[in-house]
């Protein structure tokens, strides 16, 4: 049975979208590949940046049969390393695959 959660990265400060160093752009790029990449497999149905007028978050919708996927997919994005992760469980309805 399919799981949905509600991913919510929490950068490291609230100017971070606008003043990133080059070290971490380079490492949010390696985070939207990462993201893509998953997407590609068909466990992720939608992320990227909310943008908040009280802060840009990013904020993605995973669909996993094993809850663990989860944490394990938090635990290898680049981006886990400066920012930090909110998981929560959604009650999704999503359009049926062909």
């Amino acid at each position: 049975m399919k799981k949905y959660f509600v991913l919510k990265l929490i950068p490291p400060r609230p100017t971070f979208a606008q003043d990133m160093s080059a070290e971490e752009r380079s490492v949010m790029m390696l985070h939207v590949a990462y993201w893509k990449a998953l997407m590609d497999k068909g466990f992720v149905l939608a992320f990227g940046p909310v943008l908040d007028p009280n802060g840009v978050y990013g904020l993605g919708i995973v669909e996993v049969e094993d809850e663990a996927l989860v944490q394990q997919f938090i635990a290898n994005d680049p981006a886990a390393a400066i920012n930090r992760y909110e998981a929560t469980p959604m009650l999704a309805v999503v359009p049926k695959k062909p």
